[in-house]
């Protein structure tokens, strides 16, 4: 793999692989967070107007661009980026790298296709109404982080995003979308220097010989963390419960990996992780249930979501507490500390194996480290983590007094 910077301050990384398929990944510094007092969802509703046109290519030419190709083009908003990746045969790789720059340096922003857009997500903002499990998840995070940008939805709402006009989406992107903001991934069976001679040709080309000034992102501070416990009347056939509590930021070193480790002992993909084991398989209480963690600049989530009928839900959340408890008064075993290590490990070997994932998570750790970690300083992070550490962090982030619960009845 090689990783650098290129004309203008585009941090670039490459990597070879074995695949007839190639992956590029255009990150950018920039999302929900960043849109300051401008109009909620000004960050997701740019990403989705980038594909209406440039001051070259019209909507259906960058529709079909790629499609025609066999290959795929996609994009999503975070709190903290916009992210543009496209799919394609490896001789194709170079077409798809200069869309995506195109996309970003570019836009063109014409009216007519903007509003077209502008009701596709407004739908998709109205289509929540109808996934309860993921709204209550929304609403718990913006409730967790209060006024903090960190705390803005994604989305907004249909009247915030109805008032977004082309000027803000030009605005937006002038002021966030700086080569020194952005971190070009690529993944392809072709020779790395060729790939790297390739991105310094290109964004010479796109930037100029110049570097150009970079947008820095504020740290906020975030205020003291009051829990809340809340209950909501939704009439839906299934309860929504999410839990948790603020956790380790993307910066937090060990308690980070120790936290990574304790979400997946706790509710991870696997049905023997203790939740799944408990609530689902012993006892058949809820159809699914995870702990997830979140990483963000300034903290992070844990947060544990489930879904089960109403008259499982006191039994679900005293079952939880006590399995909760039970890795805060003792620690793993040496055994079952090897044991899960074993099979996080196994889970992150098994998804980087994916070059779309790879490509990804190769751009979200330029990003935001300005480097890519091997896989084996990757590997070596997470078997430091002790069995004491592992109990802290449970005590540390899931002690009862910081607990916070949203609730969908």
């Amino acid at each position: 793999m090689i990783v650098g910077k290129a004309t203008g301050g585009l941090q670039y990384a490459v990597r070879k692989s074995g695949r007839a398929v190639g992956y590029c990944t255009l990150s950018i510094r920039c999302g929900t967070r960043d849109e300051g007092e401008r109009h909620g969802g000004l960050a997701h509703f740019t990403e989705h107007t980038l594909f209406k046109g440039t001051e070259y290519k019209s909507a259906r030419v960058i529709n079909g661009f790629l499609d025609k190709l066999g290959g795929e083009l996609n994009a999503f908003t975070t709190k903290e980026e916009i992210v543009l990746h496209a799919t394609v045969l490896k001789e194709d790789l170079g077409k798809a790298v200069s869309l995506l720059l195109e996309l970003a340096t570019c836009p063109s922003f014409p009216e007519e296709e903007i509003e077209v857009e502008r009701g596709v997500v407004i739908d998709e903002i109205q289509s929540y109404k109808d996934a309860p499990a993921d709204d209550v998840y929304d609403k718990f995070e913006e409730a967790l982080f209060g006024g903090h940008p960190l705390g803005r939805s994604i989305l907004g709402t249909a009247a915030s995003v109805r008032k977004i006009t082309t000027e803000e989406l030009h605005d937006f992107v002038k002021e966030r979308f700086t080569p020194g903001n952005m971190a070009l991934s690529i993944v392809a069976d072709i020779d790395e220097r060729k790939m790297e001679q390739g991105v310094l040709s290109l964004s010479e080309k796109v930037f100029g010989s110049g570097f150009a000034p970079t947008a820095e992102r504020k740290l906020v501070t975030i205020s003291e963390y009051v829990p809340f416990n809340r209950r909501i009347e939704k009439r839906n056939h299934e309860v929504n419960a999410v839990l948790g509590s603020l956790a380790p930021s993307l910066y937090g070193g060990e308690k980070r990996f120790a936290t990574i480790l304790l979400a997946n002992i706790l509710g991870g993909p696997a049905s023997n992780s203790v939740l799944n084991d408990l609530l689902r398989e012993r006892n058949g209480w809820v159809y699914g249930v995870e702990a997830s963690y979140t990483q963000y600049s300034e903290s992070g989530i844990l947060a544990i979501s489930l879904g089960c009928d109403r008259s499982n839900l006191e039994k679900c959340l005293k079952e939880t507490f006590k399995a909760i408890g039970r890795l805060q008064d003792t620690p793993l075993s040496e055994r079952k500390l090897k044991a899960a290590k074993k099979q996080l490990l196994g889970q992150l070997a098994i998804s980087s194996d994916n070059g779309e994932t790879q490509c990804l998570s190769m751009g979200k750790s330029l990003l935001s480290f300005g480097t890519v970690f091997s896989d084996g300083e990757n590997v070596a992070a997470i078997e430091n983590v002790s069995a004491e550490q592992l109990r802290s962090i449970a005590c540390e982030i899931l002690a009862p007094e910081r607990m916070s619960s949203l609730i969908y009845l």
